[in-house]
């Protein structure tokens, strides 16, 4: 089984290739704003390098958020074309989900994204990645009041927080990632949509 991974939801491409326990290409780089331009011509360059096309993956397994609303949308738009022009199955995943399992650590993992104005996306994951607070959009002092309760745990980040020391840098694992979630049920294309956690400002502006 050939598997394509894709994330988009930060300013950084992560997206792989892995043939069942085998990793054959990779890319783990930081974009920003050109990151809805690069996105494909670099996808596409990890088919040449793993001397496959897009018809030869059995599965594509895409993040739909939290994180960027822009780069959300990149990411699941390429995997929603191929998966529908291509009849391949596809499942998604949370970008927070992704961040607890490449940690290494037997800890209570907590993953977190900036959401502005003293807001973050975040969950909580015991060191099996089973689920102790699910993702969702949280006042980052709320979130506090949560993790106070453990006497160890790890925050993984790659943002910057006022008062928050020994955050733990996200550096995906991409083979475990995929492995993990490669018989996640599988959803119709035209039903994979984004998870943002909360409103768009253009969303919140009506209100």
């Amino acid at each position: 089984m050939r598997y394509l991974y894709i994330d988009t939801s930060s300013s950084y491409l992560y997206s792989a290739i892995v043939e069942d326990d085998q990793l054959l290409a990779e890319i783990q780089e930081e974009y920003g704003q050109s990151l809805s331009e690069i996105t494909l011509p670099k996808i596409s360059f990890l088919f040449q390098q793993a001397k496959l096309s897009p018809k030869d993956i059995d599965k594509i397994i895409v993040v739909n958020g939290p994180g960027s609303f822009t780069g959300i949308r990149i990411g699941l738009t390429i995997a929603k074309v191929y998966a529908w022009s291509l009849q391949i199955p596809i499942t998604t995943i949370y970008s927070l989900e992704a961040m607890a399992l490449s940690s290494d650590k037997k800890t209570i993992h907590i993953p977190l994204i900036n959401a502005r104005r003293g807001y973050v996306f975040a969950a909580i994951y015991d060191e099996n990645q089973n689920v102790i607070l699910k993702p969702r959009y949280i006042l980052l002092q709320e979130l506090q009041n949560y993790w106070k309760k453990y006497d160890s745990y790890e925050i993984i980040t790659n943002d910057v927080f006022e008062g928050i020391e020994n955050t733990t840098k996200y550096v995906p694992n991409l083979l475990k990632i995929v492995q993990h979630f490669k018989d996640k049920s599988e959803i119709n294309p035209h039903a994979v949509n984004p998870e943002y956690l909360k409103l768009t400002e253009a969303e919140e502006s009506k209100l």
